[in-house]
């Protein structure tokens, strides 16, 4: 007993995080595959670098500019959906659109 008359805390085990690569190569899926005209064409390759996991998105060439978007804002916001999963797995993601 501590000196207030209750019980020390007990901090819950930490779990170490997930390891479920496939998250954030099946997310990419699904996005891009919700934004273009022919969603069949969509493929993600994984490759390692020493710091980073870079994952290139191939679309149709008329789908293209529909990933991308304005400016590069779409394939900015992806970027940023991809950052979530990537920080709780401890890991850099490159996105690259091919």
């Amino acid at each position: 007993m501590s000196t207030t008359g209750l019980p020390p805390r007990r901090t819950p085990p930490r779990r170490p995080p997930a390891r479920n690569e496939g998250n954030v190569r099946e997310l990419i899926l699904y996005v891009a595959r919700s934004l273009v005209d022919h969603p069949d064409s969509v493929e993600v390759q994984e490759r390692r670098a020493p710091r980073a996991v870079i994952l290139e998105l191939r679309v149709h060439p008329d789908d293209k500019g529909k990933v991308i978007g304005k400016e590069g804002r779409i394939a900015r916001a992806i970027r940023t959906l991809l950052g979530v999963p990537a920080n709780r797995q401890h890991q850099r993601v490159i996105l690259e659109i091919v």
